[in-house]
């Protein structure tokens, strides 16, 4: 995580900033990055927003004078700031979101631009370590991937309204005044952005805040039980083991390629076939997007295990319902603190 640097040079040495305005900027950078990750669906994007928020704050703190709360402030900048970065039409998603599924025999094909996908974020820049438990459990639940993907549908103004509204519960007048326009506008706004998710069948019912399971804890012991089975099954790469824990409309898919598979006869095709290198992987377990993930390392040509993918699972009901393998260790792995390489024995060789 980058700090920001708060500099007498930096910006308008005029502004009046007290000495300890990085401090309190600071405090606020976890949930900050949070709101920004759901308006714009990268991590590395949202970062660049909450440094360019918190440089645009220490330039304007003259302006600021304490006529609002701090985190109110903040976040109008913030908001205002990914909104400018939203200006391309280009909108991320899941490859899901771009077509059916396909085959084990259909081709990989090209991978897209990284500016195509959703891409995944670490629960340690997005959720706060303490705080009240439904607070954090909403935290967690609106950075998981499928709703982040459905807010891509909306809009921009269109997005930070149902974000500030259904996620951070702020009232219409406030955020008719973070947005510089009427309460009626907002209300229209939100009435868009929930019609727009619900034509395209998204489930506003699930959507943070309106979830009727129990999000108090991030992992239930059954979730952890169901972890354990899925990582032995897969560092054993025991196809029938692995597919007996995904729900049977599980969805199999790994950007940057469009290509997802939904079937437990494709995902062991798959696994078998073009995926068989990936046999012998060892899996070393983090959190992203709310949801329990594992830095994949297969077997190298050269001895020891390198880096495949960023595995993110979605668990419902007692069942995995979904993997996402993000191939871009390159970039994810060192946002995640996961190594380089890994020197320990493969499966095969334990």
């Amino acid at each position: 995580m980058t700090e920001l640097v708060l500099d007498p040079t930096v910006g308008d040495s005029t502004s009046g900033a007290p000495a300890d305005l990085g401090a309190r900027l600071e405090a606020h950078r976890i949930e900050l990055t949070g709101h920004c990750y759901r308006m714009l669906g990268s991590a590395f994007e949202a970062e660049d927003a909450v440094q360019e928020t918190f440089v645009r704050a220490w330039r304007a703190y003259d302006q600021f004078e304490g006529r609002a709360a701090l985190r109110s402030w903040l976040y109008r900048i913030a908001t205002n700031v990914c909104i400018d970065m939203l200006s391309s039409p280009q909108r991320r998603a899941r490859p899901m979101d771009l077509g059916g599924p396909g085959t084990a025999d259909g081709p990989l094909g090209t991978p897209l631009v990284e500016n195509a996908w959703i891409e995944p974020v670490p629960d340690s820049r997005t959720v706060p370590t303490a705080g009240d438990p439904a607070e954090l459990a909403v935290a967690r639940e609106s950075i998981r991937l499928a709703f982040v993907a459905a807010l891509q549908r909306l809009p921009a103004r269109q997005r930070a309204v149902l974000i500030l509204r259904e996620v951070l519960h702020w009232r219409a007048d406030e955020v008719a005044e973070l947005l510089e326009t009427t309460v009626a506008s907002v209300n229209s706004a939100l009435q868009r952005a929930r019609a727009t998710l619900a034509s395209r069948n998204e489930a506003i019912q699930h959507s943070p805040g309106n979830d009727t399971g129990d999000a108090s804890e991030a992992l239930s012991d059954e979730d952890r039980k169901l972890l354990a089975r899925y990582v032995d099954a897969f560092e054993r790469y025991d196809m029938d083991a692995l597919t007996s824990l995904l729900r049977e409309d599980a969805v199999w898919n790994m950007p940057p390629y469009e290509l997802w598979l939904q079937t437990h006869l494709d995902i062991r095709r798959w696994c078998l076939g073009p995926g068989i290198g990936c046999r012998g992987s060892r899996l070393i377990p983090t959190m992203a997007n709310g949801s329990p993930a594992f830095g994949q390392f297969k077997p190298a040509p050269d001895g020891g295990l390198e880096p495949w993918s960023l595995q993110v699972l979605e668990i419902s009901g007692g069942e995995i319902t979904g993997i996402t393998f993000f191939l871009d260790t390159a970039r994810f792995f060192p946002l995640f603190g996961l190594p380089s390489r890994l020197d320990l024995p493969s499966r095969l060789e334990s």
